[in-house]
């Protein structure tokens, strides 16, 4: 029996495939290859799929053809290629008219949806679109009702792309069926619902966060996925510069102060601040947190999340986890002048505080704080350091080239780079150019001349100004080193960070 490594496209006739059930493959660890007139091809683990295979060759009346690898190789290869079976569009154009109101009832307990491709047509759109997320890496679904049409869209690497266009009527049932797997309301259509949905999706821990709002023409769904395979990432793969790095984790070993992490919706706050908690933690240390929601259940760290409904807010879960003898406390976000004014209390009393606030760079961290009504003294007593951040999608390393900077591109940049990269595409990348993303960064370190800055009302501007004559690096400049380096293209940083940000 010959002994393979990989299970590549070119071995698999995917026509096959589709007859026999993926929970005979999965039963037997068996990922059936091929078949012609003589021999059926497999590759098998153990004696149960060689069992398995003779089985299926004497029901095709074929010569048995194995092959042998490792467990782990069968089951990627089986999740890979039943996978490939049940894309959105191919349920859509197997779906009939009469059966646009089949909803079906709730889910008992997590599954894996790839062996659930026998049920109700509106389940097997549904479940074809976490599919196709998961496969696709994309870390929303969002599905939008229109005056005569419904469209499905995927963000992939931070980007909407259009990926299905349903029959307008099938839009309740679709919704509904969202509605049920979150334990919603399905009768409440006038007001906003949240949700959360767990699921297994080809062999991975998917939780899913579920937002759907009433709209002109009928509810609108936002699906947030979190996959919980991936785990948390460390400082180092987030995309510092060595010294920020360096700076960054100089300040997570003080034990008292405020470290913000800031910038918009989507930017990667969270994952910081969980890479922060996973490179301070230990035995020694008791870490608690206050967030909405908690995305990672972290070994060792107690995690309380916030709702608003039974009156659990920031403010009142940060006030009691001052009673839990604390020494590191990390705050989802600080939203209103109660959770800052608790925030920089406990500060002061000897805890050391992580948190997240929206503002576009880092010195403005500082004006919002005041914005909100903490006084300047405690702001400038507290605040160790804030870094600003953004993601931009990182070039696709199968197929990016290089090129001769244009005139108009080397305005932007105060060394004129021998060369830059463009995103071309390819297989690898669905031919977008880009494959995954990384962080830009302005690391803001607090000290006696901002301090003061920060007594005396300076506006952040004046604030700017002088961190950069200091040597910080704005993240307009990191972005372009980004670019310069070949890590992004320089259409990318100006996508994410405006140009009247950029100041050029």
């Amino acid at each position: 029996m010959l002994t393979i490594e990989y299970i590549k496209e070119d071995d698999v006739d995917i026509s096959f495939v589709k007859e026999i059930p993926i929970s005979y493959a999965r039963g037997n660890l068996i990922m059936p290859l091929k078949r012609d007139g003589i021999s059926l091809f497999a590759v098998v683990a153990d004696d149960r799929g060689l069992f398995a295979l003779l089985e299926l060759s004497k029901a095709y009346g074929l010569a048995p053809v194995p092959f042998h690898t490792k467990p782990f190789i069968v089951q990627e290869a089986i999740n890979r290629f039943y996978g490939q079976l049940g894309s959105a569009e191919e349920v859509m154009d197997n779906i009939t008219g009469e059966d646009f109101s089949a909803v079906a009832t709730e889910f008992e307990k997590p599954r894996d949806i790839l062996g659930l491709t026998e049920e109700a047509p509106i389940i097997r759109l549904l479940n074809a679109l976490f599919l196709q997320a998961v496969k696709e890496k994309a870390s929303d679904i969002h599905i939008e009702p229109y005056e005569k049409e419904l469209d499905v869209r995927l963000r992939i690497d931070g980007i909407l792309q259009k990926v299905l266009s349903p029959p307008k009527i099938i839009q309740d049932a679709l919704v509904s069926r969202v509605k049920i797997m979150a334990n919603l309301d399905i009768a409440e259509k006038r007001l906003p619902q949240d949700g959360r949905i767990r699921l297994i999706i080809g062999g991975k821990d998917i939780d899913i966060r579920v937002s759907i709002v009433p709209t002109t023409y009928g509810e609108r769904a936002v699906l947030r996925l979190l996959d919980r395979s991936y785990g948390i990432m460390n400082l180092e793969e987030l995309g510092l510069s060595s010294r920020e790095n360096n700076l960054f984790e100089e300040l997570l070993l003080r034990t008292s102060g405020i470290l913000l992490v800031t910038g918009p919706t989507g930017s990667g706050k969270t994952t910081t601040l969980y890479a922060a908690l996973n490179k301070i933690y230990s035995e020694e240390k008791n870490i608690i947190t206050v967030e909405d929601p908690v995305e990672y259940q972290i070994k060792g760290i107690g995690q309380i999340h916030v709702n608003p409904k039974i009156g659990l807010s920031f403010a009142a879960g940060l006030r009691s986890i001052l009673r839990q003898d604390p020494d590191v406390i990390m705050v989802g976000e600080i939203r209103d002048f109660e959770t800052a004014e608790i925030a920089i209390q406990a500060s002061l009393t000897g805890h050391l505080v992580l948190s997240t606030l929206h503002t576009n760079d880092a010195p403005s961290a500082i004006t919002r704080l005041l914005d909100m009504g903490v006084e300047p003294f405690l702001v400038a007593s507290s605040l160790m350091a804030v870094l600003a951040q953004r993601l931009v999608r990182t070039l696709c390393p199968f197929c990016k080239e290089s090129y001769i900077p244009y005139e108009s591109e080397i305005k932007y940049f105060e060394t004129a780079p021998e060369k830059l990269f463009k995103a071309n595409g390819c297989i690898k990348c669905r031919h977008s150019g880009y494959l995954g993303r990384t962080g830009i960064f302005e690391l803001l370190i607090i000290d006696n001349k901002i301090r003061q800055f920060t007594t005396s009302h300076k506006d952040s501007q004046t604030i700017k100004d002088y961190a950069v004559g200091q040597g910080v690096r704005t993240l307009y400049a990191d972005g372009i080193e980004k670019a310069a380096k070949g890590i992004t293209t320089l259409e990318e940083v100006l996508r994410v960070i405006q140009k009247d940000y950029a100041d050029i």
